[in-house]
């Protein structure tokens, strides 16, 4: 494994955490938020259904899967930002 300086690893940590706290945000706001707004949501139709109890059947889990396709592609992103991906190529 490849050291880094102890900037360019707190700048890293930094970034990952960052991202990491946005999903938690999102996630909260796919799960608990649309419950405790359902009944204003209830006007909105997504595949004839309101819109609440789209996401409590389908949406939330849909949100969770497209966020960890998003996740993926941002961490290798990062990674290669700060010269990570290398250890990865080193090793094939």
């Amino acid at each position: 494994m490849r050291k880094i300086d102890k900037k360019q690893a707190d700048a890293y940590f930094r970034a990952r955490t960052t991202l990491v706290t946005i999903y938690l945000l999102i996630g909260f706001s796919a799960s608990f938020g649309v419950v405790m707004f359902a009944e204003q949501l209830s006007g909105f139709k997504v595949n004839g259904m309101p819109f609440h109890y789209f996401m409590g059947a389908q949406g939330a889990v849909l949100t969770f899967i497209i966020l960890l396709f998003v996740n993926a592609i941002i961490n290798d992103r990062i990674d290669k930002k700060f010269g990570l991906d290398q250890d990865l190529k080193d090793k094939e």
